[in-house]
């Protein structure tokens, strides 16, 4: 279990990841914000406090929510659906307590082209 925040903490979440790889994608979002991603299914993440307090974001195909907190604008997931259809978020990394991003596997993905 892995305890995350956004920058102010009127958002924090708890989820539960063994983390093995991250995500680091190049599309026009992801680039800009600097995201590290880990994907889990919907229920590993739990919503501590703040739920009131995040905004969504959409584009492109608008499927991805990408949440973020409405005071700092930090956004620590995303939430959507996997291929398969199962309810998935994204975590980004980058709010995690304790985060040591040397231990852990990066994976590239091109999210440019597509």
């Amino acid at each position: 279990m892995h305890k995350g925040s956004c920058h102010c903490g009127k958002v924090a979440f708890e989820v539960e990841t063994d983390m093995e790889q991250i995500i680091e994608c190049n599309c026009s979002i992801c680039s800009r914000k600097g995201y590290l991603l880990t994907f889990v299914p919907r229920s590993a993440l739990n919503v501590v406090r703040g739920e009131d307090d995040l905004a969504t974001y959409t584009f492109n195909s608008h499927t991805i929510r990408h949440r973020f907190c409405k005071t700092c604008g930090c956004a620590p997931f995303g939430e959507g659906k996997a291929p398969t259809g199962e309810e998935m978020a994204a975590i980004n990394v980058r709010c995690l307590e304790e985060f040591d991003r040397a231990t852990i596997n990066s994976v590239p993905i091109d999210g440019k082209s597509r």
